[in-house]
C-alpha cells in the first residue's frame, strides 16, 4: 500500500514540474519578443511610425433590442352603433386598406326605422315651422293670444330638437340626413375605413349579427409605428430623450432606420431594463408591428486614452502597443483595448500615459518581425 501511495505522490509532482515548466516557458517566450531592437534600415523598411497616445471623448455604440409597436392611439377598433347583419365584406387579416373604402355593408329593420323617424320629423317641424309664422302674425294683428303663440313656439322647438338627434344618429351610421328623403331610404349602411391602414383583426362573417358593443374590424395606422426597445439600468443613465437610434432587423443589418428617442419609462421591469420609445423618422413598409428589433445608439464617455486602431496588436488573447525606449528599441506593453470609434481605439493600461511614446503605424509588423526573430 505505502508503495501505491509514494507512486501517487510521485506521479503530482511530476505533474506539477511539469506545468510549471510549461508556465515558465511560456514566460520566458513572452519575455523573448518583449524587446525588440531593429535597425535604422529595418525601421524604414517596416513603415514604423511612433507617437503620444491622445485623451479624447470616445463614442461607445449601446447595444438595444425590442420590438416595433404601435401606440394605442394608432389602433383603430371599427364597430357600429346600432346592430345589423352583415350582409358583405371582403376583409382578410393582413390587408392593407386605405381612408373611405368600404369595409362591410351591414342591414337591419332599424336603419330603415330611424331614417323614416327622421323625416317624419323633419314633416312635423316643417309644419311647425309655418304654424309658428302663421301664429306670429295673427299674434302681432293681435287676433292670436301670447298663449297659443307660446305653445307653437313650443311645439316648434321640440320638432327641431326632435329632428336635429335623429339627424345626428343618422350621421353616425354614415347616413347623410341632408339628401334623405323618401326615395332614397336604404336598409343598408356602408361601414367605412378612417384611415390608411393595416387590418389587423376580421372578428366577422357575412350573415353574422353585430352587437353595438361588438368590434368588427381592428385597424392599424402603421406610420405611426414606434420602436419599444428594452434598456438595462446600468445604460438608462446614458440615454436621453432626442437622441438618434439606428435600428435594423436580424434578416438585414445592413439596412438601417434612423429613430429618434421619445420617451423614457423611469420604472424598471421585472428583468431590471426601462422601455425606451423611439419614433421612426420615415416610414418604411418593411417595419411590421411586433417585428423584433436591433438598435445601435452612440452615447459619449469621460475622456480615455485612445490611439490609432493601427498601433494596437493581439497576441495570445492579450492586447498590445509596443512602445518606444529609444535607441531602435521597442517595448511590447500589454494594454486593455475598450471602445473603438472613428479608427481610434481606446487602452488602458499603468504603464501606459499620454506622454508615453508608442508605435501608432504597423505595429502588426513589427509584432511578426519580433516573432520571427524569437523564433530563429
Amino acid at each position: 500500500m505505502k508503495k501505491y501511495i509514494a507512486a501517487f505522490i510521485s506521479a503530482i509532482f511530476l505533474i506539477s514540474c511539469g506545468n510549471k515548466k510549461n508556465e515558465e516557458n511560456k514566460t520566458s517566450e513572452v519575455k523573448n519578443i518583449n524587446i525588440i531592437k531593429l535597425s535604422n534600415e529595418q525601421i524604414k523598411n517596416a513603415g514604423l511610425e511612433s507617437g503620444n497616445p491622445t485623451a479624447k471623448n470616445v463614442k461607445e455604440i449601446l447595444q438595444l433590442q425590442g420590438t416595433v409597436t404601435v401606440p394605442p392611439k394608432s389602433v383603430i377598433s371599427i364597430s357600429v352603433p346600432l346592430g345589423g347583419y352583415v350582409k358583405s365584406t371582403n376583409l382578410i387579416a393582413g390587408m392593407n386598406v386605405q381612408k373611405g373604402q368600404v369595409l362591410a355593408v351591414l342591414e337591419d329593420m332599424q336603419f330603415i326605422e330611424l331614417q323614416q323617424n327622421y323625416l317624419m320629423a323633419k314633416e312635423k317641424f316643417e309644419l311647425a315651422q309655418n304654424e309658428h309664422r302663421r301664429q306670429k302674425e295673427l299674434n302681432a294683428n293681435k287676433a292670436a293670444s301670447d298663449k297659443v303663440l307660446e305653445q307653437i313656439t313650443t311645439e316648434m322647438r321640440t320638432q327641431r330638437i326632435t329632428m336635429s338627434s335623429l339627424e345626428q344618429k343618422l350621421n353616425l351610421l354614415g347616413i347623410n340626413a341632408k339628401t334623405l328623403n323618401v326615395g332614397n331610404i336604404s336598409k343598408t349602411i356602408r361601414v367605412i375605413s378612417p384611415i390608411n391602414g393595416l387590418v389587423s383583426k376580421v372578428n366577422v362573417n357575412i350573415g353574422k349579427y353585430v352587437n353595438p358593443t361588438d368590434m368588427l374590424f381592428e385597424l392599424i395606422d402603421k406610420k405611426d409605428i414606434v420602436l419599444t426597445l428594452n434598456a438595462f439600468e446600468k445604460d438608462v443613465t446614458s440615454l436621453s430623450i432626442g437622441q438618434t437610434v439606428m435600428a435594423y432587423t436580424n434578416a438585414s443589418d445592413n439596412k438601417k432606420y434612423a429613430a429618434k428617442i421619445s420617451f423614457i419609462n423611469q420604472s424598471l421591469n421585472g428583468d431590471r431594463a426601462a422601455e425606451i420609445i423611439c419614433h421612426v423618422n420615415a416610414y418604411n413598409s418593411a417595419l411590421l408591428p411586433g417585428l423584433f428589433v436591433n438598435a445601435e445608439v452612440e452615447v459619449e464617455n469621460q475622456k480615455a486614452l485612445t490611439v490609432p486602431e493601427d498601433a494596437v496588436v493581439r497576441w495570445q488573447g492579450k492586447f498590445y502597443v509596443f512602445t518606444d525606449i529609444g535607441n531602435n528599441q521597442f517595448q511590447m506593453t500589454e494594454v486593455k483595448s475598450g471602445v473603438k470609434n472613428e479608427g481610434f481605439t481606446q487602452i488602458t493600461s499603468d504603464a501606459i500615459s499620454s506622454s508615453s511614446k508608442v508605435v501608432i503605424k504597423n505595429a502588426y509588423t513589427l509584432l511578426m518581425s519580433a516573432m520571427n526573430n524569437d523564433e530563429q
